[in-house]
């Protein structure tokens, strides 16, 4: 039974929620497309490296105004609206940059987005934490980022067949920014509850899960500097268009590979283990980039490849650590402040790399992130002394995975079932004859008689 359980978990829990996966999908084909695009165009045009820097910040200070916005919103109008509201701005705010090339301009349009995809952050993963427990939330949050890396990832290939200096790439992420809410807004699928969320001050996070709130604030920062700072860093090496999107699509896609793999070992073991592990392989990669300059350009692109796919896992990781000790009425607030962490640091993440590869060169690119993963891999080990991990989650928690895929199930089939057969089918007697237990019977007819209610 045990075993089942562990296998059937992942899979009820990503198609309760496909609709959602599938629209953060498409949204990142188009948030991957302009934000390579952007940092591409500005170096192409002329723009100061440090001036680019501060306009891919401005994405970020508008990521921490969205992560306060959000949640009162959501509260009011609930979690499709919200989505759908803040993706038609977004789809907007990008037009209008390739309409006006402008530094003021694109500075303003690109607070705007980041205020946007913030509120679209902390719906889907406020949903996503709704339907996790502690038994499947690393694997589900790895198959969410997965799914985000890939659209990230296949999206620097749509710079390849547009001229960057050209309306035409802007108008392409304007559309796959209003297609990615198709899915959302004519799902069936049952949506969270509009509870009203339980306030959580980021001191009580930081007493909670101390790793879990610094990992991501420099997840913030390395991603950041990745996303943003990527293209310049490439172009400035001597990349032409081409190669700049294959070295993007190198660095994002290779999470696409690590991101489960990465999650599942956290469920089984102590997620601290985990962020050690990849923070301390992570700076070996970054410093061998660095120290070697003149190796193969095809060496060069495996070790940055497997350098992102390690990084880039360290927000889910960090995410999953934190809400392990929370309550699921703390998990709105929860999503809502530590997406505010993360993007407070990534508003530092472009200006600090830009000033860095401005006075030292493109050099300082892996610089900056090899001295980062470190630091977070010191601050891990200390942590490791000084408390003791996690407990593993109880048969209880196990089981109550189980019951929310039989429930989600049953939403969409009830008419089939009347009550008498569902208990009948379920009760206890019939469950010993097939090897199921009386907690589980209960739990699964539970399950069934709450979705036809």
């Amino acid at each position: 039974m045990r075993s089942s359980v562990g296998r059937n978990v992942p899979f009820s829990a990503i198609t309760a929620n496909g609709p959602l996966l599938l629209g953060m999908g498409v949204l990142m084909l188009g948030a991957g497309l302009q934000s390579t695009l952007l940092g591409l165009r500005a170096t192409l045009e002329g723009f100061p490296t440090l001036v680019t820097g501060v306009i891919m910040s401005c994405y970020y200070v508008g990521y921490v105004l969205g992560t306060l916005v959000a949640p009162p919103l959501l509260r009011q109008v609930g979690h499709i609206r919200v989505f759908a509201a803040l993706a038609a701005i977004a789809s907007v705010a990008i037009l209008v940059q390739g309409c006006f090339v402008n530094p003021v301009i694109w500075g303003a349009m690109r607070l705007l987005s980041g205020l946007c995809f913030a509120g679209i952050y902390v719906v889907a993963e406020s949903w996503l934490n709704d339907r996790a427990t502690r038994a499947n939330r690393g694997r589900l949050f790895a198959v969410y980022m997965l799914i985000l890396y890939v659209g990230l990832g296949a999206a620097q290939f749509l710079l390849i067949v547009s001229n960057p200096l050209t309306p035409r790439p802007f108008m392409m992420v304007s559309v796959l920014i209003s297609l990615a809410m198709v899915p959302i807004v004519v799902s069936a699928q049952q949506l969270p509850e509009r509870a009203v969320p339980r306030k959580v001050r980021l001191p009580d996070l930081y007493r909670n899960s101390p790793l879990g709130v610094v990992g991501v604030i420099v997840s913030g920062l390395i991603s950041a500097i990745i996303f943003s700072m990527g293209p310049v860093y490439a172009r400035l090496s001597g990349l032409e268009t081409t190669n700049v999107a294959t070295f993007m699509a190198a660095s994002i896609l290779a999470a696409v590979v690590t991101q489960y793999p990465v999650g599942r070992l956290s469920d089984r073991m102590d997620r601290r283990t985990v962020i050690a592990g990849v923070c301390a392989l992570a700076t070996m990669v970054a410093s061998s980039i660095v120290a070697f300059p003149e190796m193969p350009h095809g060496a060069f692109l495996t070790l940055a490849a497997l350098f992102s796919g390690l990084v880039l896992t360290l927000y889910s990781l960090s995410v999953s650590h934190v809400n392990d000790k929370l309550e699921p009425a703390e998990m709105v607030a929860a999503s809502s402040a530590l997406l505010l962490l993360n993007g407070s640091a990534a508003v530092i993440g472009p200006m600090l790399a830009g000033s860095l590869i401005e006075a030292f060169g493109p050099p300082a690119y892996f610089a900056t992130l090899a001295v980062l993963t470190g630091a977070l891999a010191v601050f891990d080990l200390w942590r490791k002394s000084r408390r003791r991990p996690v407990p593993p989650p109880p048969r209880k928690d196990r089981l109550s995975a189980l019951s929310r895929g039989h429930e989600q199930g049953a939403k969409l089939n009830c008419r089939r079932f009347s009550p008498r057969l569902n208990y009948r089918r379920f009760s206890p007697w019939s469950a010993s004859r097939s090897h199921w237990s009386r907690s589980d019977a209960a739990g699964s007819a539970s399950a069934v008689s709450r979705a036809c209610a």
